[in-house]
C-alpha cells in the first residue's frame, strides 16, 4: 500500500478544501490526468495495480492525531475538522482505462469530495512507474551534491520539498527530507508533504492551485473569476496563507487583476511557468507603479526548478524582493531516469469548461478548444499561447 495517511498529500489541498468547504459545497468538477513529457502508454502495464492501490485510498480515514496535528493551525476551523473526521474518497469518483492504447484517467464529482485525490493518485502512479526505472544510490550521490552546493552558497536562500506528486517512492520523499532537515537546516524551512511535516517536525507550506482560479471561471462572469478567486481567499485566511498563483491565465493577465487592493492583501506571488526573470522583473516593476516596496513582498519560485537554477534566481533578486523556492521533482526523484511529467487538472466546473494558460508551451489544459479562443479573447492571451 502506497499511501497510508490522508495527511500523505500536498498542503494546499487542504486549504483549498476548506475554502471549498465554505464557500462552494455544491459544485461538481472534473478532472483529467496528462503525462506532458511520454507516451501514456507507459503506463499501461500498472493499470491494475494503479486500481488497486486507489481502491485501498479510498478506505482510508482521518486518523484523530492527524486531526489534532490540524488542529494546531488556526486557520483551520472546526466545522471543516468535522467534516475531515467523516470524510473519505469516494471510489465510484474515479476511473481508470485504456482508450485507444492510450492510458486515462478520469475524476468527476462534487469539487469538495474529489479534490483530495490529484496528490496521492499521482504519487501512485509515479512511484509504480519508478520502481523499474533509477537507481537509488544515484539519487543518494545527487543529492549530497545539491546539499554541497547549496551549503557553499553565499546569499540568503530558502526553500522548500514540493516534490510528493511525482517523487520515486514515499520512502524516498522521507529520505530526502531528512537529509535536507540535517544537512541544511538554515536553508531547508519545510515541506508541502503535511504527513513528513508532521512526523519531521517542519513547516507544512501552500496555498491555492491553478484548479482553484480555473473553478471560478464558471462560477462567476469570467473577466471576474481571477478577482473572485483572490477575494474568496482573503476572505478565508483573513492574511494568512497569503501568496497568490500567478499563471492560471498568464502573468500579464494576472498583474491586471492584481490590483493595489489585492497586492496590499497578499504577501506576495507564485511563479510556476514562463521565464522566472521576466516574471520577477514585472512583479517588481508592478509593485513599484503601485506604490509598494517589492522589498516587503514574497516571490515564490516552483517551476521545474533545481538548486542551480534556484540560485541563479537568487542571485539576480534576492536584494530586491524576498524569494523563497518550491523544488519538486529534482529533489524528490531525481535518481537516473527521465522522470513522467504527469499531472491531474480541472478541465470542466458544473458542466462547462475551464482551462489553464500558462506562460509555458506545453502546460496548457483544456478540453475545449473554442472555449480556450473565447478566454483568451476575455483577457487579451495572444493566440500563440494557446499552441
Amino acid at each position: 500500500m502506497i499511501i497510508d495517511s490522508l495527511l500523505d498529500t500536498d498542503f494546499y489541498k487542504l486549504t483549498m478544501q476548506q475554502c471549498v468547504f465554505h464557500n462552494f459545497t455544491d459544485v461538481k468538477v472534473e478532472y483529467t490526468f496528462k503525462c506532458r513529457n511520454l507516451p501514456s502508454r507507459i503506463f499501461l502495464p500498472y493499470k491494475d495495480e494503479i486500481e488497486k492501490e486507489i481502491d485501498d485510498l479510498c478506505k482510508l480515514r482521518f486518523y484523530d492525531a492527524e486531526l489534532a496535528y490540524l488542529k494546531k493551525f488556526p486557520f483551520f476551523k472546526e466545522g471543516y475538522l468535522e467534516f475531515l473526521r467523516i470524510f473519505n474518497l469516494n471510489r465510484s469518483f474515479v476511473k481508470v482505462f485504456e482508450k485507444e492504447g492510450k492510458f486515462n484517467i478520469k475524476i468527476a464529482g462534487t469539487w469538495l469530495n474529489t479534490i483530495l485525490f490529484e496528490t496521492p493518485i499521482l504519487a501512485i502512479v509515479c512511484q509504480l512507474y519508478s520502481r523499474d526505472n533509477g537507481n537509488i544510490s544515484e539519487g543518494q550521490k545527487r543529492l549530497a551534491e545539491k546539499a554541497y552546493a547549496l551549503q557553499s552558497y553565499d546569499k540568503p536562500f530558502q526553500f522548500v520539498d514540493f516534490g510528493t506528486r511525482r517523487r520515486y517512492s514515499v520512502e524516498w520523499q522521507e529520505y530526502v527530507i531528512s537529509f535536507l532537515k540535517n544537512s541544511l537546516p538554515q536553508n531547508f524551512i519545510g515541506t508541502s508533504n503535511v504527513m513528513f511535516a508532521k512526523q519531521h517536525h517542519i513547516k507544512p507550506i501552500g496555498t491555492m492551485a491553478h484548479e482553484y482560479i480555473q473553478a471560478m471561471q464558471s462560477l462567476v462572469r469570467l473577466s471576474d473569476s481571477q478577482k473572485h478567486a483572490f477575494q474568496k481567499w482573503a476572505e478565508e485566511y483573513r492574511g494568512k496563507l497569503g501568496i497568490a498563483l500567478s499563471d492560471t491565465l498568464g502573468m500579464d493577465a494576472f498583474l491586471k487583476d492584481f490590483d493595489l487592493y489585492f497586492a496590499k492583501l497578499f504577501d506576495g506571488a507564485r511563479h510556476d511557468s514562463g521565464d522566472p526573470f521576466i516574471w520577477c522583473n514585472k512583479l517588481i516593476k508592478h509593485y513599484e507603479d503601485i506604490g509598494i516596496d517589492p522589498r516587503t513582498k514574497t516571490a515564490v519560485f516552483s517551476d521545474s526548478l533545481n538548486p542551480v537554477i534556484a540560485m541563479k534566481i537568487n542571485d539576480a533578486f534576492f536584494d530586491k524582493i524576498q524569494c523563497s523556492y518550491g523544488i519538486g521533482t529534482n529533489l524528490t526523484n531525481d535518481v537516473g531516469f527521465t522522470v513522467p511529467n504527469i499531472v491531474i487538472k480541472m478541465t470542466r466546473c458544473d458542466g462547462r469548461p475551464v482551462a489553464k494558460i500558462s506562460d509555458s508551451l506545453g502546460k496548457q489544459m483544456c478540453d475545449d478548444k473554442e472555449y480556450l479562443k473565447y478566454l483568451a479573447s476575455v483577457f487579451n492571451i495572444p493566440k500563440e499561447r494557446l499552441e
